[in-house]
């Protein structure tokens, strides 16, 4: 990540704005939030879409990764407010053993509470079909 655009080895990945995303628990927190909305696009062509909550944010600039062989790097679509590969020390490179199947379907999606809350369902997602 440079400056908050995803690279792939070396070459910037297509980042097209999108119309702000409205939603609560969007990045971390409980209120209604409008948020960056962004889709890119791989070299392969498949294309998703990823939220932006901070300009100039913690992990929109990082090191260079070298995923090693047999492993894969995940990176969330919530960029901001994530926690994927980028923290070495909490997840990492994943073991291509451990992955035992793809994501098709959000069964269930959780906002955190904060300020003394109680967590609370995002029914808007649950079923969606990931594509």
């Amino acid at each position: 990540m440079q400056q908050g655009l995803l690279y792939i080895n070396g070459t910037a990945v297509k980042h097209e704005r999108l119309q702000d995303f409205v939603g609560d628990g969007a990045c971390g927190g409980d209120a209604i939030a409008r948020v960056k909305h962004w889709r890119e696009t791989l070299p392969n062509g498949v294309t998703y879409e990823t939220l932006d909550c901070t300009e100039s944010g913690y992990y929109d600039n990082t090191q260079v990764y070298t995923v090693p062989p047999g492993y894969f790097f995940t990176l969330g679509d919530n960029r901001d407010n994530s926690t994927d590969s980028r923290m070495l020390s909490v997840v990492g490179y994943i073991p291509l053993e451990n992955v035992i199947g793809r994501v098709g379907l959000i069964y269930f999606s959780l906002v955190p509470g904060s300020s003394g809350r109680a967590l609370s369902v995002r029914s808007e997602r649950l079923g969606l079909m990931i594509r």
